[in-house]
C-alpha cells in the first residue's frame, strides 16, 4: 500500500503496487501521454517500474533534462539497431549520451560513409514507425556472457565480464534487438520521435586505449521537437563558420606543431591580442587592490605531495628527474607557489585580505585525441589570483570577486552569465567540519549576489567548494570560464599563518580565483563569439593605411605614425598590389578599419574610412578621426 509523495508535496495513497505510467495516468491524462521516465527516491526508472513502498516520485517529460537525455539514450540504441539491421556482422560496443546528443562505437571492417549515415537515418525512422515495445530483463552474468559470445558480440561479452560478481546484468529489448544497459528507457521506439540527425563519423580506440582496436564512432543529436533540432543544426553550421582554428589562420594569430602538441605558437598579432587582455586585466586588478607576483614553473615533488596535488593530478603532471635523483614537476596549478610568497615574512590580521594575482603558465597532460585548438591545450596561462582572508571576510571577498568577474565579462560582451555552485567531491582533503564552514560561506556569498544559480553535487575542487561562471555566447553555446573556490585546507597543509589580534597564530582562508580561466581558451571563445570581428579596443591590428599609389606613401606613413602615437595598432600597406586586392586581403584578416589615402586626402588632411563588412566609405578629418578612435580604444569600464 504505497504512499506516493510528489515534488509539490502532495501525497497519493494506493491500495496496491503501481507503475510509473499508472501514477501519471492517475494525475492527468495529458501527463500520461507526455511521461517518459520517473525517479523513485532519486533513482531514475522506467515507466513500467512497480512502486511497492512509500516513495518520493517525480515524473519526467521531454521538457526535463532527464527526459531529453533518455530520448537521446534511446536514439543511440536505435542507431545501433539500425546499423546491425543494415550491416550484419557489425559489432556494437558502447553508446552513451553526451552534451546535445549521443554516439555509438562500432567494430566493422568497412568504413562508414556519408551515404551510409543517410541510409542508417532512414532505417532509424522505420524503427520508430514500427513502435517496437521496449522492456527490461535481468540475466545471470555467465548466461549473458555466453549469449553475446554466441552472437559474435565479443565486446559486449568483455564488458559483462568486467561487471563484478553479484551485480545484476540489465538487458534492454527493443522488439527482438537487445543491448546491455542500466537504463532507464522509453516504453517503445515510437516514443523517441524523428527529431534526430547523424552528424559525423570518427575513430575511437576500444576503451580509449591506443593499444586496442580502432573502432568507428558515429555521432548524432536528438531533440524533442523539430524546431529544437533545426535550431541546433543551425548553431552547428554557424559554429563551423566561427571555428577559431580557421579564423586564427585567416587572421594570422597562431598555429600548432607536432613537435609540441597542445602548446600555442603565437604570431605577432595573436600575441598582441594576448597582451591586450593581460594589460586590461592588470588594470582591473590593480584598481581592485591586487598585488601581482610570479612564481617558478618547476617545483620539487615534495611540495606537490604536501599540497595534495600529487595524489590528485600526479598522472597528468609533466615531471623530470635530475642527476641527483630529485623529482621535479612542471606546475599544473599556481596555488602552492603563491602560498610560498605569502609565507615570506610575518603576516598580521591587519594585512588581510591580501590579494595576490599571477599570470602563471601551467602544464597539464591531455591525451592527444582530446586536444582542440586553443580550447583544449597542454600549456596555458591562468589569470590566477589567491586571496588570503579571515573566515569573517569570506562572504564579502566572494561578493567582490563575483562583481569583478561580471564587470569584466560585460566589458568583453558577455552579459548572459550562469552561476554553478559545486560542493564536496568524494576524493578530497580536509575534515568535514572544515568543508561545512567553506560550503556555508560560499553559498551565503552566491545567494547575496541575487543571481540565479544551479547546484552541481560533488563537483567541487579536491580542496574546497567552488562557483563556476558560465558564459553564453552569440550563438547560444555555454562556456565554463571563471571559477571561485573557498579553500580552508591548502594554507594549513603548506604552513600559512597570520597573527591574530590576541597574538595567536591562525591559518588564513584562501580564495582561489580565475576570471578568464585559461587565457588561451578564452581567446578561442572570444574569436568564435565575435566571428573574428573583435571589439575595436581589443582587435590586434586595428587599422591598415592604404595609399592608392606610391605617390601618397609619405602621407600614408604619416597617418600610420599618428595612429601609433595614440596607441592604435596600425600598419601601412605599401605592397605592389591593386587597391581591391588589398581590401580583400585585410577584410579576410578581420581588420576593422581600412584608411584609404589619395590626392584628395593629402590635400584636405583627411582619410577615407572603409569599415569591415561594408562597401560604404566615409571621408573624415584626420584629427577628428584620431580623437574619436582614441576614445574608442579603451575597454567600456576603463
Amino acid at each position: 500500500m504505497p504512499n506516493i509523495t510528489l515534488p509539490d508535496g502532495k501525497k497519493i495513497n494506493f491500495s496496491e503496487s503501481i507503475t510509473g505510467f499508472q501514477l501519471a495516468e492517475k494525475i492527468s491524462k495529458s501527463l500520461s501521454k507526455e511521461a517518459l521516465i520517473i525517479s523513485v527516491d532519486g533513482k531514475l526508472k522506467d515507466l513500467d517500474f512497480k512502486i511497492e513502498n512509500d516513495s518520493e516520485v517525480k515524473i519526467f517529460t521531454s521538457k526535463d533534462k532527464e527526459g531529453l537525455e533518455t530520448i537521446r539514450h534511446d536514439t543511440a540504441h536505435i542507431l545501433a539497431m539500425a546499423v546491425q539491421e543494415l550491416f550484419p556482422g557489425t559489432q556494437v560496443t558502447i553508446g552513451p549520451v553526451i552534451e546535445n546528443g549521443f554516439y555509438y562505437d562500432f567494430s566493422r571492417k568497412e568504413p562508414f560513409t556519408q551515404e551510409d549515415l543517410e541510409k542508417i537515418e532512414i532505417k532509424m525512422k522505420e524503427i520508430v514507425d514500427r513502435n517496437e515495445k521496449t522492456y527490461r530483463e535481468v540475466w545471470k552474468r555467465n548466461d549473458a556472457i555466453e549469449h553475446f559470445k554466441q552472437n559474435g558480440e565479443h565486446y559486449k561479452a568483455e564488458i559483462i565480464n568486467s561487471i563484478p560478481e553479484g551485480e545484476e546484468v540489465s538487458i534492454y529489448f527493443h522488439g527482438k534487438w537487445h543491448d546491455l544497459c542500466r537504463g532507464p528507457h522509453l516504453s517503445s521506439t515510437g516514443k523517441i520521435g524523428k527529431y534526430f540527425k547523424l552528424t559525423k563519423v570518427s575513430g575511437a580506440y576500444w576503451r580509449g586505449d591506443s593499444n586496442n582496436e580502432m573502432l568507428q564512432r558515429i555521432y548524432g543529436t536528438s531533440w524533442s521537437t523539430q524546431k529544437d533540432l533545426d535550431n541546433y543544426l543551425n548553431q552547428i553550421e554557424e559554429a563551423e563558420k566561427r571555428d577559431h582554428r580557421k579564423l586564427g589562420k585567416e587572421m594570422d594569430l597562431f598555429h600548432f606543431r607536432e613537435e609540441s602538441p597542445g602548446s600555442v605558437f603565437w604570431h605577432e598579432k595573436g600575441w598582441n591580442l594576448f597582451q591586450k587582455l593581460v594589460s586590461y586585466m592588470r588594470m582591473k586588478q590593480d584598481h581592485a587592490g591586487y598585488k601581482e607576483i610570479n612564481t617558478p614553473e618547476i617545483l620539487d615533488r615534495t611540495l606537490w605531495e604536501k599540497s595534495g596535488h600529487w595524489e590528485k593530478f600526479g598522472a597528468n603532471m609533466f615531471t623530470s628527474t635530475t642527476p641527483d635523483e630529485k623529482v621535479f614537476a612542471i606546475k599544473p596549478m599556481n596555488c602552492p607557489g603563491c602560498v610560498q610568497v605569502f609565507n615570506q615574512g610575518l603576516k598580521s590580521y591587519r594585512d588581510l585580505p591580501l590579494k595576490m594575482s599571477e599570470f602563471g603558465k601551467v602544464h597539464r597532460y591531455e591525451p592527444s585525441g582530446a586536444l582542440h585548438g586553443l580550447l583544449r591545450v597542454r600549456a596555458f596561462t591562468q589569470d590566477d589570483a589567491h586571496i588570503f582572508c579571515t573566515e569573517e571576510q569570506i562572504t564579502a571577498e566572494c561578493l567582490s570577486v563575483t562583481n569583478l568577474i561580471l564587470e569584466i565579462y560585460k566589458d568583453l560582451g558577455f552579459e548572459n552569465v550562469i552561476l554553478k555552485y559545486s560542493d564536496r567531491p568524494d576524493l578530497r582533503v580536509g575534515d568535514d567540519s572544515v568543508w561545512d564552514k567553506a560550503e556555508a560561506a560560499l553559498l551565503e556569498a552566491i545567494k547575496a549576489t541575487k543571481l540565479e544559480y544551479t547546484i552541481n553535487k560533488g563537483e567541487g575542487a579536491f580542496y574546497g567548494p567552488k562557483i563556476e561562471f558560465v558564459l553564453r555566447d552569440a550563438i547560444g553555446r555555454d562556456w565554463q570560464c571563471g571559477t571561485l573556490q573557498v579553500d580552508l585546507n591548502l594554507p594549513g597543509r603548506l604552513g600559512a599563518t597570520y597573527v591574530e589580534k590576541d597574538g595567536s597564530k591562525k591559518i588564513p582562508v584562501m580564495l582561489h580565483r580565475a576570471l578568464f580561466g585559461s587565457l588561451e581558451r578564452f581567446i578561442g571563445i572570444l574569436i568564435e563569439n565575435y566571428a573574428g570581428k573583435l571589439p575595436f579596443w581589443l582587435t590586434p591590428l586595428q587599422t591598415v593605411v592604404i595609399p592608392i599609389s606610391s605617390d601618397f606613401d609619405d602621407y600614408a606613413k604619416k597617418v600610420n605614425q599618428e595612429l601609433k602615437n595614440i596607441g592604435i595598432t596600425s600598419e601601412v600597406d605599401l605592397k605592389n598590389h591593386n587597391l581591391n586586392y588589398k581590401i580583400r586581403e585585410h577584410s579576410l584578416s578581420k581588420v576593422p578599419l581600412l584608411l584609404i589615402c589619395g590626392k584628395k586626402e593629402v590635400d584636405s588632411n583627411t582619410v577615407t574610412i572603409r569599415k569591415l563588412d561594408s562597401n560604404k566609405q566615409q571621408n573624415m578629418d584626420l584629427n577628428e578621426f584620431l580623437e574619436k578612435h582614441s576614445a574608442l580604444n579603451k575597454a567600456p569600464s576603463i
